[in-house]
Formats: C-alpha cells, structure tokens, sequence
C-alpha cells in the first residue's frame, strides 16, 4: 500500500481553513493544519512527521510568513512542494517565493489546488 502524502497546511482564515482542508483530503491528502506561521515551523523542525509538500497562505498573523515558512520548509527537504495561497501578495512571488512552487491566487477553485500538489508532487517523485 502505497504512502499517503501528508500536506502541511498554514492558514489562518478559519473559513477558507475548512474548505482548503476539505478539497486536500477529497483529493487523497492526508493533512496537519494549523493557523500559525509559528507553528508551522515547529512542526516542520520537529522531524517528526516526513510532510511531501507545504500549502501555505502568504500574511499569516504574527511574524512568520508563508513566504518564510517556505523557505524554511526548504532548508528542511530542498525539493518540498510549495503552493503559496494569497490575496494581496502576488506580486512578490517572483523575488520572494522558492524556486518551482505554485502561486495561487484568492479565490480559486478546491481543485486548482488538489491540481497544484499534485502536479508539483508528481514533478518531484524520482523515477526509480
């Protein structure tokens, strides 16, 4: 049996939460959601859970970014996934966001980002 991927979701918008979370786990994810950029990074540094790729929102409350926890995330497992969610912060993709991630721009469908992990999982997946 094969391994379910496990997304690490970031966003603070309960709402949008809920329905992000939703779409992921129709989509075949397993997921660990949590609201703070903060935490985000505990979780990622803990090394407890291998996660196969990050959704993250861009403004987070608090101090921590998306566009930090992404990089983070890639300190972490160079070739992590990333698909960055945003309202307001499209245009810092290019100079901020990590190289081969995904930008989605709010509102969007639930399947363009179920389309986003996988294709960006996909990408990833080594062909031994």
């Amino acid at each position: 049996m094969p391994d379910v991927p496990i997304v690490l979701l970031v966003e603070d918008d309960e709402p949008l939460q809920d329905i992000v979370h939703d779409a992921l786990e129709e989509g075949g994810f397993d997921l660990l959601t949590t609201a703070s950029g903060d935490e985000a990074m505990t979780l990622l540094r803990s090394g407890v859970v291998k996660y196969s790729a990050l959704v993250t929102d861009i403004n987070l409350k608090g101090g921590t970014s998306g566009w930090g926890i992404a990089r983070q995330a890639r300190e972490i497992d160079p070739t992590m996934p990333v698909v960055y969610m945003t309202g307001a912060a499209a245009d810092e993709w290019s100079s901020q966001g990590v190289p081969n991630s995904i930008l989605l721009q709010k509102p969007f469908a639930p399947a363009q980002l179920v389309t986003a992990v996988a294709q960006l999982l996909n990408k990833g997946s080594p062909a031994t």
